[in-house]
């Protein structure tokens, strides 16, 4: 019965149209590497983007078939792609590495950008994915907006929003000079939220935040082949609340400055040429000093810092495209934790949860796009690292060193991946096949981490600095099709890890958390396995009316275990009318009870759930000027509800009004 319904919605999913695909939001590149979604964000007709415009970047993220975003409340929410954590993909802002400085990941790549300063996001699944790094999973690389060498003069956006289920306020501004020499982008955003409240209007504690973020993007043309351009991000967040943790963050902020060269033209055969020198420092301080009870108190600050560059040639020569890039990068991870001891008489505890672990990685990826026939591509990728690991703290080396007495202070590695895929297009459709080899390091927390506890399944974790490479064998199918009425999109991908990197129970060692089930050492084991499947398809309608919607589905495997946090099958389904400068919609979305999850590693069954919503927008022109007014509600009949990536299952939003006012000249 349960394959009959399966099936049955898969079919109804067939005639319909992707949301992603009609609004342009998530499409795939139908030239070439199909492998590449792009999610465009760009600020021109805002009245055809997204209904919610002014959404965080989570929820943009979260529209991609292929990614999932772990909530531990309503704010910095980590992308899991192809359904691994962010240990096995590569998360850049523009080709940029950066090291989050959280120990718990309340601090992804992604929660240092705004929508308003991204004109779109690459994503790409598995080795098509290692430009910027050896992956597994594949990368996501977030393209801040340029205004270029235009001759568009003075322009800007003033936008505010409102929300009702948090009560978030959200306000800023945009400005941007072009002329055919000089460009500078200016972007200003403010979001402040209180608690939000859940289904049926439980107020969830510990769930407010504030953020500011500061953008800023300028560059020079000197000639007609040259151009030199400079860029800063200032991102805060202050008081931020996890209702799934037991510490809050009183301090998230991230410091991200690069300087690029670019040269058009070079030769017959060279294209382009792109030289980035970069640096990044982020701060990331958790508390507890806003819970009320606690069994004891600590402080766990935490800091990185990342130095690197970039080098990329582009070019064609007969039926070949191709690019090189050579990458490096050199970064220091730091965190410590101090508790602090109830009784006055006795000493604080203080340790180092990543003993200053620096990191230099140096790497070159090549790729070469070859035009077999007139409906035949071939692309094949390579590339290789050289990943070194240092402790620099002689306190943290020894504290790891009771665990391991014969540990080495350094580490080098040396990481490769290569891909081939093949596509065939004709008559409207095209089908793609990619077949792929990676390797990845530890992260830092997986080699080095200290006592880190994980409050998922309430255990402290143990890094393990002698592993294996962690491998990956992978198969990606798809096809397509694009007419002017219909759309349709399938596509799966295997992945096959070797010598899987895991925490398992140990029971020799002692926890160090209080109320701990015990500690978990990072291990290996043999092999896991991950399958990823998804569907858009969909169908223009008479009356200006678009019919939409999707279907996705993962499996993960270890032996007799199902991995953690797989996404169980899920569905959405849109209708959108739209005549001229305005659009309307009625969508709904949600999930089949979660039957294969881990209790292992603590995970509990998530109930299946549907969501309504509803919303409009209109756009006004005023000579040169426009107004966009946006409007909805979501969850629009308040359900109380959580899913497969809701930390500790903690409850989503429930029915929750929104506005979005922009004025652009």
């Amino acid at each position: 019965m349960k394959l009959f319904f399966l099936g049955s919605l898969l079919y109804l999913c067939i005639p319909l149209i992707s949301k992603a695909q009609q609004d342009s939001l998530v499409t795939g590149d139908s030239s070439s590497h199909q492998l590449a979604n792009v999610i465009v964000i760009a600020q021109q007709n805002l009245a055809n983007k997204k209904t919610k415009v002014l959404s965080s970047l989570d929820s943009y993220l979260e529209s991609d078939h292929s990614i999932n975003m772990i909530k531990r409340g309503a704010y910095a929410w980590e992308p899991l792609l192809n359904g691994m954590a962010t240990e096995r993909s590569i998360v850049t802002i523009d080709g940029m590495r950066i090291y989050g400085a959280c120990t718990d990941k309340m601090d992804p790549v992604t929660s240092y950008v705004e929508i308003t300063n991204l004109n779109k996001i690459n994503i790409h699944s598995g080795q098509s994915g290692s430009a910027n790094g050896t992956t597994i999973a594949g990368s996501i690389d977030l393209v801040r907006r340029q205004s270029g060498f235009t001759n568009k003069g003075l322009n800007g956006l003033v936008f505010s929003g409102l929300e009702t289920s948090n009560m978030q306020k959200i306000t800023g501004t945009t400005l941007q000079y072009a002329n055919s020499h000089f460009f500078s982008d200016i972007d200003f955003t403010y979001r402040d939220a209180d608690n939000y409240k859940a289904g049926g209007g439980g107020e969830i504690q510990y769930s407010q935040f504030t953020k500011y973020n500061i953008s800023g993007t300028a560059g020079w043309k000197p000639n007609e082949h040259e151009e030199l351009t400079a860029s800063l991000i200032y991102d805060k967040a202050t008081d931020v609340g996890y209702p799934a943790l037991p510490m809050d963050v009183s301090l998230a902020e991230a410091l991200i400055g690069s300087v690029q060269y670019e040269r058009h033209g070079l030769t017959s055969t060279i294209q382009h040429w792109a030289t980035k020198l970069y640096y990044n420092t982020v701060t990331h301080i958790m508390d507890d000093t806003k819970r009320p009870v606690v069994p004891i108190r600590m402080d766990m600050p935490g800091y990185t810092k990342t130095r690197g560059f970039y080098s990329k040639l582009s070019g064609a020569t007969h039926n070949h495209s191709w690019r090189l890039n050579l990458s490096g990068h050199y970064n220091t991870s730091y965190a410590e934790m101090t508790m602090y001891a109830n009784n006055p008489a006795e000493k604080d505890m203080f340790m180092l949860t990543w003993p200053g672990i620096n990191t230099m990685y140096s790497g070159l990826f090549a790729e070469d796009k070859i035009s077999l026939t007139d409906h035949f591509n071939a692309a094949v990728t390579l590339g290789t690292g050289l990943h070194h690991n240092i402790i620099k703290s002689d306190f943290g080396r020894q504290s790891l060193a009771i665990f391991y007495p014969g540990m080495q202070q350094s580490k080098t590695r040396w990481l490769k991946n290569l891909s081939t895929e093949l596509q065939y297009h004709r008559s409207g459709w095209q089908y793609s096949l990619e077949a792929g080899y990676g390797e990845r390091a530890p992260s830092v927390s997986e080699g080095y981490g200290f006592y880190l506890f994980n409050s998922f399944d309430q255990f402290d974790y143990i890094g393990k600095p002698d592993m294996k490479n962690e491998k990956s064998l992978e198969l990606h199918a798809e096809s397509s099709h694009i007419s002017s009425r219909f759309n349709f999109k399938a596509q799966a991908s295997y992945f096959h890890i070797f010598d899987y990197i895991i925490g398992k129970p140990n029971p020799e060692f002692s926890p160090m958390t209080i109320g701990a089930n015990g500690i978990k050492v990072y291990e290996q084991l043999p092999a896991a396995t991950i399958i990823n499947t998804s569907i858009d398809a969909g169908y223009r309608l008479p009356y200006h009316l678009l019919l939409s919607g999707k279907a996705t589905y993962r499996r993960g495997r270890s032996g007799g275990l199902n991995l953690p946090l797989i996404q169980p099958f899920s569905y959405g389904t849109t209708l959108q009318y739209q005549h001229q400068l305005f659009i309307a919609e009625v969508s709904a979305e949600g999930a089949l009870k979660q039957t294969k999850y881990s209790p292992e590693f603590g995970e509990t069954a998530a109930r299946a759930y549907a969501l309504f919503n509803i919303s409009a927008s209109r756009q006004f022109n005023l000579q040169n000027q426009k107004i966009t007014v946006k409007a909805g509600v979501e969850n629009l009949l308040d359900e109380y509800y959580s899913t497969f990536a809701d930390w500790n299952r903690i409850p989503r939003m429930g029915r929750n009004i929104f506005i979005n006012l922009l004025y652009s000249f």
